[in-house]
């Protein structure tokens, strides 16, 4: 029977604490795994018939020159080491299978010699010309691992981390390579270091000092996240780090550890009673894995009392179930012996996994891949590769605060804030500024906010918009209120003062001044508290075309009368002096001057008007600016300068009267009233010139406010200082109102 070896290289942690070296659960579980494979594959007449496989192990402590050695005697003698020379019974080496850790040092020698590499992990970019033609990995590439790393990060917002990168030549190529490709996803780091390869020749006090080092930098750092780039065996050298750091007076935090999937979390006999929480949440990529049929059953035929030559099972027994064999060398703290009868499906998880891991399945995979393809060339078939379907955990749909706690280097902006760039640090780190007026936004960590509708508006938090409310002024609010009422009042006051001229019209003080003037005067005041109710209430198209042209018109008439009352005043005085050519307008004359001066000003005002309502008439309009909360249903004037030409033409009239009736203000009480119409003007253009400056400084329907109580105050400055006095001789003081009193008081 022709026998074929299939030789196996397994990295193997060097254990400190007792002499020689020790296999780890993980390890040891992968030596069963292949040991069952063969022992499948020698039963099976189907497979490599009169055929036997065998297998070696060799450590290679993870050191690059003992790796080089193992490879060297697998390719010669195993009696003695001379290079190119083999001696005694030969037995075919098949394959090679290597750890993920010693891949890259292996293939330097055995792909000179075209042997078959199969490698369990996740091994490092070859040289495709010279080395990969002969590496098969059992296991996906590294850069599948780098994107899945990424994706999580992003997914799970871990924007600040930290990463421990291992110190060697894939370390050095991670934080080269793959790095950079983080930070272009918005990833930022707080710090990169180099974790201590660990080897069983390292000297124990440099790599206590490293690492007491490293723990500091872990353990000060604000990032909550440590993306740890590893060997196999480093989990079981950060465990010791921690472990023996907590003698120095240094803070400890708890971290998220997120490692690569050939990490492996299985313990020595050393860690037996050391605290595991520090991996409690710890994040590693799963490696497929399946459930191979009798391999439980397998395990629970294994007794070591029966296999005195097997001493990775007798040394594993030994640390598993804290027993001792009777030839054993090793001093064991407890004096409980080995029966044989103990269980390997009995040991927890922690110390032992009775179903096959992930390393585990590459391995017996691994075997299969090499027995078929000695098959397929023995039956000079053409080779099949099994290929190994990559599984892939998915993550649940679940929201982030249900899966891990957030790592970056300031809290995230709270829905309705923004990101603004710190000055002088990474653009992971930023200021959470409160968004503007106007702008909103509603999630977490935007960069900017987004704007409003204009009918929107932000609530106080800026995370949501909310409908203005449509707003005019109303009858009833209170201000719309207090307005109606004191146009109300004065208008009654008005027709009152209106009923006692005409009641009174014969009497020589209502006939003193030009009776026609007076009336018109008393009826455009009326209409002027009247036209109030123009400006109150919801405003429509027959509103808006009606408003401010009657508000125009109606006071240029009131101005236009007061201007022509101050002119008969003045040339009924000039026109009594003796000698005055004057005396000829006094009468018929003078009455049509006064009625020239009215049509006068009424014509350019209406002149003014038509040219506004035709070109460019008020209508009615929304407007959503002025006000943060409302949208204001107003009347846009159309043409602001026709609006401004109304108001201008009305002011000059009202200059002009107020001059007229400061100059004669002293000429004698018994033929004019310059002195109240003086007063009632002073009034009305201190009225007005405060209106200006008001009526810019607010907005919305406290505008029309501010427009409206100037139209009712005007006016009924007018109406007091003018007709009040006259009034009172009138109805309280008959006995003055005779042309001998009038006579009487002039000389």
């Amino acid at each position: 029977m022709e026998e074929l070896t299939l030789k196996y290289a397994i990295n193997i942690l060097c254990d400190i604490a007792t002499h020689g070296w020790k296999p780890q659960s993980s390890s040891y579980q992968q030596i069963l795994a292949i040991v069952f494979a063969l022992k499948e594959i020698n039963e099976n007449n189907h497979i490599l018939p009169n055929v036997t496989l065998g297998f070696h192990i060799y450590n290679s402590n993870f050191s690059p020159s003992w790796t080089y050695l193992a490879s060297m005697e697998l390719l010669f003698t195993q009696i003695r080491f001379v290079p190119n020379y083999k001696c005694g019974v030969p037995k075919h080496l098949a394959a090679v299978i290597v750890g993920p850790d010693i891949c890259l040092h292996m293939a330097t020698l055995l792909c000179i010699y075209k042997v078959p590499q199969l490698t369990y992990g996740s091994a490092p970019v070859m040289d495709k010309a010279t080395q990969a033609v002969f590496v098969q990995q059992m296991f996906p590439d590294e850069s599948h691992q780098h994107k899945g790393l990424l994706q999580l990060l992003l997914y799970l917002r871990w924007t600040w981390i930290g990463v421990l990168a291992v110190n060697d030549d894939n370390g050095e190529k991670f934080v080269q390579d793959v790095l950079p490709i983080f930070s272009q996803h918005g990833i930022c780091f707080d710090f990169i270091s180099k974790f201590p390869n660990v080897a069983f020749y390292s000297d124990f006090i440099d790599v206590m000092d490293e690492g007491l080092q490293l723990y500091q930098v872990v353990m000060n750092s604000t990032a909550n996240v440590i993306v740890l780039y590893s060997e196999i065996q480093s989990i079981s050298a950060l465990r010791m780090f921690l472990q023996f750091s907590e003698v120095e007076d240094a803070p400890k935090k708890a971290k998220i550890w997120v490692t690569t999937a050939q990490t492996d979390y299985t313990s020595v006999s050393l860690h037996r009673s050391w605290d595991i929480h520090f991996l409690k949440g710890a994040l590693s990529f799963a490696v497929h894995t399946k459930k191979v049929q009798g391999f439980q059953e397998f395990l629970e035929s294994i007794n070591p009392i029966n296999n005195q030559h097997d001493h990775f099972r007798n040394d594993f027994w030994e640390q598993a179930f804290n027993c001792f064999f009777p030839s054993s060398k090793t001093e064991m703290p407890s004096e409980r012996k080995c029966t044989g009868e103990e269980k390997l499906i009995a040991l927890p998880t922690n110390v032992f996994e009775s179903h096959m891991r992930g390393q585990s399945c590459n391995t017996y995979n691994a075997v299969y891949a090499v027995a078929h393809a000695l098959q397929s060339m023995y039956l000079s078939k053409s080779r099949k590769r099994t290929r190994v379907k990559e599984g892939r955990e998915q993550f649940q749909n679940q929201e982030l605060w249900q899966v891990r706690p957030f790592s970056l280097c300031n809290d995230p902006c709270e829905a309705g804030h923004s990101k603004a760039k710190k000055e002088g640090e990474p653009f992971c780190c930023y200021d959470c500024l409160l968004c503007p007026e106007r702008k909103i936004s509603k999630e977490k960590d935007m960069g900017d906010c987004s704007l409003c509708p204009e009918d929107h508006y932000p609530n106080p938090h800026r995370n949501k918009c909310i409908p203005k409310q449509i707003t005019f002024l109303s009858y009833e609010e209170p201000v719309g209120i207090s307005l109606t009422v004191l146009s109300l009042c004065f208008s009654l006051m008005a027709t009152l003062v209106l009923t006692i001229f005409i009641k009174n019209k014969e009497t020589p003080i209502v006939k003193a001044n030009n009776r026609n003037l007076t009336y018109t005067l008393l009826v455009s005041l009326l209409l002027s508290f009247l036209c109030v109710f123009l400006f109150i209430g919801r405003p429509n198209k027959i509103v808006c075309l009606l408003r401010q042209p009657a508000f125009g018109l109606i006071f240029s008439v009131a101005v236009s009368c007061v201007l022509a009352k101050t002119f008969v005043v003045v040339l009924a005085f000039m026109a009594t002096k003796p000698g005055s050519r004057l005396r000829k307008w006094v009468g018929g004359r003078m009455v049509r001057m006064d009625s020239f001066i009215v049509l006068f000003c009424c014509l350019v005002q209406t002149t003014i008007c038509i040219v506004w309502l035709t070109t460019s008439p008020p209508y009615p309009d929304f407007d959503m600016h002025s006000m943060s909360e409302e949208v204001i249903m107003e009347c846009s004037e159309g043409s602001v300068t026709m609006f401004y030409c109304v108001l201008g033409f009305m002011g000059f009239l009202a200059v002009v009267s107020f001059s007229a009736a400061f100059l004669a203000r002293k000429l004698p009480d018994s033929f004019n009233e310059a002195k109240f119409i003086t007063f009632s003007m002073l009034v009305f253009c201190s009225v007005w010139l405060c209106f200006f400056p008001t009526y810019l400084s607010t907005r919305g329907k406290y505008m029309l406010a501010v427009e409206v109580f100037s139209m009712i105050s005007s006016s009924a400055g007018l109406l007091m200082c003018i007709f009040f006095p006259k009034c009172f001789i009138i109805v309280m003081r008959p006995e003055l109102n005779n042309k001998h009193q009038l006579m009487k008081r002039k000389l």
